[in-house]
């Protein structure tokens, strides 16, 4: 028994890998949609803690243990910096804006190559995100999440999904709720983000852009939002996918458009029953 799990293991290792990061990511999105907010931005967010985690790493040889609060940290102030202007948009106009931050941060990349290694990227990065600190990771901001949505604060996350207006009428302040809920998803992606630089040992400037902001949101979109763990089966769901669909690989991104498609159109709540939902 123990042979076969250390066989399935090294098989697909990199699979399990990216189900734990990708569960990190589909809960950075949960936390913006949660209050009612479309944003992009999470692909950018996951790009800055790659980066800044791998040089953080590389050049000034940090320890681990520095290197992930760190990661966490700049996608905060970043978005901390930005938000107040691109909070005061919504729905489309907010998401455009936030794909936005994401192109800025591409060609900032590219083009300051002796820092970061320009469109090669940086490679040799040290393996040191282990499966068990990836999930024990996703298993904390589970519980955190679980723990939030059954207070006072998940009412009002609740209340401005559903009508933001009746929601600042009621007391709460929304902007402030906005913000907060655009911080915290800066920090899980970057987080994420700093995980897998670490357990893949390179990151390039392409891997932050579009495709990756649209996948990020599929992961939401499949499993739902009534639920943390919702999105986290969303992402299960997308990132095995690729692995059973093996020879359609080059379709990922048409695939995922489909999904985000036909989850509007037939699964709007997500995948997870309702039942499980409630009690999720």
């Amino acid at each position: 028994m123990a042979e076969w799990l250390d066989d399935f293991f090294f098989t697909y290792e990199t699979l399990i890998h990216g189900i734990g990061v990708h569960g990190l990511l589909a809960l950075s999105m949960y936390c913006v949609m949660a209050v009612g907010q479309l944003s992009l931005g999470q692909a950018a967010f996951m790009g800055l803690g790659a980066y800044t985690g791998a040089l953080l790493t590389l050049k000034l040889g940090l320890p681990f243990y520095v290197v992930l609060p760190a990661s966490a940290f700049v996608p905060a102030l970043i978005a901390l910096l930005i938000g107040g202007p691109t909070l005061r948009l919504s729905g489309v106009y907010l998401a455009i804006s936030t794909v936005g931050l994401g192109e800025v941060l591409r060609v900032i990349y590219i083009n300051f190559e002796s820092l970061t290694g320009g469109a090669l990227g940086l490679s040799g990065i040290p393996m040191k995100a282990s499966v068990s600190l990836i999930y024990a990771l996703l298993l904390i901001a589970l519980i955190m999440f679980w723990a939030v949505g059954r207070s006072r604060i998940g009412r009002a996350m609740e209340a401005m999904r559903e009508d933001e207006v009746a929601a600042g009428v009621m007391g709460i302040n929304v902007p402030v709720y906005k913000l907060g809920a655009l911080i915290v998803s800066a920090m899980l992606a970057g987080i994420a983000g700093c995980l897998a630089a670490h357990s893949s040992s390179f990151i390039g400037p392409n891997e932050y852009g579009f495709e990756t902001a649209v996948t990020i949101l599929s992961f939401a979109l499949l499993g739902g939002i009534g639920t943390p763990l919702a999105p986290v089966l969303g992402a299960l769901v997308l990132t095995a996918l690729p692995e059973v669909l093996r020879p359609l690989a080059d379709f990922r991104l048409v695939i995922n458009g489909m999904i985000i498609v036909v989850a509007i159109l037939f699964l709007p709540r997500g995948v997870l029953p309702l039942r499980l939902r409630r009690s999720a």
